[in-house]
């Protein structure tokens, strides 16, 4: 089983060709409202390609809290383990452009853990076989996480999105860390090819459309990407997190289960919206065949 423990959130998604400057007003060409949030994206991905997942989460009670409770729901994720807050449930506002997007978070309820998710969690993480993190809930929730997944010997994927919350002591727990080639930068600087060294096997990168790539044993490793017509990058990320979970829950080494969350990754920028180009397994597969 692969458990997800982070947020749940309603995407607010404008699509512009490009974006304002500073102070400029632009006319954009849609607005959309779909389930997102970096957990659930995760738990989604997993889940279409067969997995079986659960969610640990917080949502609101109102309508959007109902709502992505149900869509978890209708994609055979377990949701027994979401609890309401009185917080509204948490949104990103996405604007989107022909080749890039900008999100702001605004967390509400999935900032609003308590005991009762700690319990479920300690419940929850020694029947997993992969447990997977964000960063879009609290810190200290994710830290006794990853110390139970290391605890009771459960591989942990920590994608460390959003930054801000980001302490390098979060890998004393042996998690395998999942940044983007951005977030690499912000959390070891420039030299960050040089800095992940220090930690084979246990850092990814992900690289956009180049692929990734992880420091082995003795150098890096790079694993190439696949050439696609982008329409949205949105969900590229939580989809790589959340096949690289499937491949690891296979039992895959871990360069097969990269090559294979790059294959999912890059069917998923090809619509719009996080979850919406979520392949499912035989997807994945034409596309590695090819």
């Amino acid at each position: 089983m692969i458990t997800v423990i982070g947020s749940i959130n309603m995407d607010l998604v404008v699509r512009t060709d490009h974006f304002p400057k500073q102070g400029e007003t632009r006319l954009g060409n849609l607005f959309a409202t779909i389930p997102g949030g970096k957990g659930a994206n995760q738990a989604v991905a997993a889940a279409r390609l067969g997995a079986d997942v659960t969610m640990l989460g917080v949502v609101g009670n109102d309508a959007f809290g109902h709502e992505l409770v149900q869509t978890l729901k209708n994609e055979g994720i377990h949701t027994e383990t979401i609890q309401q807050a009185a917080e509204p449930t948490g949104i990103a506002n996405i604007l989107v452009s022909n080749k890039d997007n900008r999100i702001i978070v605004v967390p509400g309820a999935n900032h609003a853990w308590d005991a009762q998710m700690i319990e479920a969690m300690e419940a929850i993480i020694p029947k997993s076989k992969v447990v997977v993190f964000q960063l879009e809930i609290p810190v200290d929730m994710v830290r006794r996480g990853l110390a139970l997944c290391k605890e009771h010997g459960v591989q942990a994927i920590l994608n460390p999105a959003p930054t801000d919350a980001f302490t390098e002591d979060l890998l004393d727990h042996g998690a395998l860390l999942t940044p983007n080639e951005s977030e690499a930068e912000t959390v070891w600087g420039a030299e960050w090819k040089d800095a992940i060294r220090e930690f084979p096997n246990q850092v990814v990168v992900t690289l956009g459309k180049d692929g990734a790539m992880y420091p082995g044993a003795n150098d890096a490793v790079y694993v190439t990407g696949y050439p696609v017509e982008v329409v949205d990058t949105t969900g590229a990320g939580d989809t790589f997190n959340g096949a690289l979970a499937y491949g690891l829950s296979q039992d895959w080494e871990l360069s097969k289960a990269i090559e294979f969350a790059n294959a999912a990754a890059s069917l998923s920028v090809e619509a719009l919206g996080a979850q919406t180009g979520m392949p499912a397994l035989d997807a994945v597969i034409e596309r590695m065949r090819r």
